[in-house]
């Protein structure tokens, strides 16, 4: 009876709003049985203990001291402002635990600067006039930062720019066919009468689908641009294209701007306006060496242009931080594909004929696949902490198959986390435009890539670097994703007094 009684109390003082802080008696009114909350102001109708304490005010009490050391120590919007140089994390890890440490090299170890995006969308616009004739007038468009978000998804037969939520609607209000907004009504018409997509018409595993592909890496950006400016000509000129044949050519043109080495090629020639951070880099690399982490790294960048980014990064010894180092890993079959040996890489670059029995420091190794990778090393499970940007060819597989630790490097979490920050702020300014801003995030934000998010990988940032802000025995604790009725966010859910629920006291008699 007492531990019932216990439960109540505790039950009474949440709806009394003890978990939003205590209410001035003055701003609203109290809740059904209570007087206005505090010490010296306890329930009446709370149990007491033992000892003779009253509950209700040892619960006030407490929450009083915490309020006085965070509160009166940090200003409210302060205390509310998440940090974007923080690592979030969506599973419980120790890195006590975690003995290896694995990266990819393009936008992971080496973070690239934004001024790469026009850089290829101009190349590739290039090659399909040139190489594939298309017409010329494609060459008046320039790449528009703005335009497009990773996640996206592309209906290839309808020609659709969209976003999909995790439940495989589509979002309205965000189809775009070439650079022109599609209406609703039409969206709706276009698939049946419903914004529903089922889920064998959308990407596979791999964001490879029959009819749709998801863009998830960040050179997609300049992709998707291409794609919907070329189509906006052709749209706007009344000029008949097979869907299909569009598609591939643009994706084509994309992938001949890695395959004949452009991009390789601008970065080199200019690594200080293209590589940002590289000395935090050197940083994060250093002090897990010094602490006894064994690293290794899987990329599908060739080696010429990963030890040239790397010298400058990190020095002329950086292969020497490294216990294992795989160059043109020819990502996400690596992962599956059981069929590619490894080989060796002389110093120059060569192909050497022997076979790979080990795979050791200080060498370099082409290809290959992941069984191989585990066989040789036998770096398996939890203890193993891999970073990449790409959701599924870096992060999902090694979590969900082989169960390694996995962390995303979000270059875009910044941003998100600033338009946190600034509801956060607002909400302590004027409540109904924080409110709007919230839904607006919200309504767009559990799309069908934050899905795989809570799948897929162990914690988030935006850069390596944050891993500086952190011991190497660090604990991470997620937040456990509250169910609907545990995390009330209207009005009408909260016993504040200001809003009633309708009917609620003529249904009292029903409990």
């Amino acid at each position: 009876m007492a531990g019932a009684g216990l439960r109540a109390a505790a039950r009474r003082w949440l709806l009394c709003g003890g978990h939003g802080g205590p209410r001035a008696a003055s701003s609203s009114p109290s809740c059904p049985g209570c007087g206005p909350p505090g010490p010296s102001a306890p329930c009446p109708s709370g149990p007491v203990l033992a000892g003779g304490a009253d509950l209700n005010a040892h619960l006030w009490a407490r929450y009083q001291d915490m309020r006085r050391l965070v509160h009166d120590l940090l200003p409210p919007e302060v205390c509310s402002l998440l940090n974007p140089a923080a690592i979030y994390a969506n599973n419980e890890i120790s890195l006590r635990d975690v003995e290896v440490y694995g990266f990819d090299y393009d936008y992971t170890l080496a973070q690239y600067a934004d001024a790469l995006h026009p850089e290829i969308f101009s190349a590739a616009r290039d090659i399909l006039i040139e190489h594939y004739k298309y017409p010329e007038g494609i060459r008046k468009y320039d790449y528009n930062p703005s335009f497009a978000i990773r996640g996206l998804h592309y209906d290839i037969p309808k020609s659709l720019l969209m976003k999909i939520d995790a439940y495989h609607y589509v979002q309205l209000g965000t189809a775009y066919r070439g650079l022109q907004p599609v209406p609703d009504e039409e969206v709706i018409e276009l698939y049946g009468g419903t914004q529903h997509i089922p889920l064998y018409q959308t990407s596979g595993f791999y964001g490879k689908g029959p009819s749709i592909k998801q863009f998830m890496d960040i050179f997609s950006l300049p992709e998707m641009a291409l794609l919907s400016c070329v189509v906006d000509y052709f749209l706007g000129h009344s000029l008949e294209f097979d869907q299909a044949h569009l598609y591939k050519d643009v994706t084509d043109a994309i992938r001949d701007v890695h395959v004949k080495g452009l991009m390789y090629q601008w970065i080199e020639q200019d690594m200080e306006k293209y590589i940002l951070r590289g000395d935090e880099t050197f940083a994060v690399l250093s002090r897990l060496v010094a602490h006894g982490k064994q690293l290794f790294l899987i990329t599908n960048s060739p080696f010429s242009f990963v030890d040239k980014g790397m010298r400058h990064m990190v020095g002329p010894d950086w292969r020497q931080l490294f216990d294992v180092v795989i160059v043109q890993a020819d990502k996400p079959s690596f992962f599956t594909d059981r069929r590619k040996p490894f080989r060796k890489l002389d110093e120059k670059g060569s192909l050497q004929w022997d076979r790979i029995t080990r795979l050791e420091k200080g060498k370099i190794y082409r290809q290959g696949n992941l069984f191989d990778f585990l066989r040789l090393t036998e770096w398996r499970g939890p203890r193993v902490l891999y970073f990449g940007d790409h959701l599924y060819s870096d992060l999902a597989d090694l979590m969900l198959r082989h169960g390694w630790r996995t962390g995303a490097i979000i270059p875009e979490l910044e941003r998100e986390i600033r338009i946190i920050n600034t509801e956060q702020y607002m909400h302590s300014l004027t409540w109904q435009q924080a409110l709007t801003g919230l839904l607006e995030r919200m309504q767009t934000y559990q799309d069908a890539e934050s899905r795989q998010v809570l799948a897929a990988w162990m914690k988030e940032r935006q850069e390596l670097s944050c891993l500086l802000n952190y011991r190497v025995d660090f604990t991470f604790y997620p937040r456990r994703t509250p169910l609907q009725h545990e995390a009330p966010l209207w009005m009408d859910q909260l016993c504040t007094g200001c809003m009633k629920t309708p009917f609620l006291s003529d249904m009292a008699h029903i409990r």
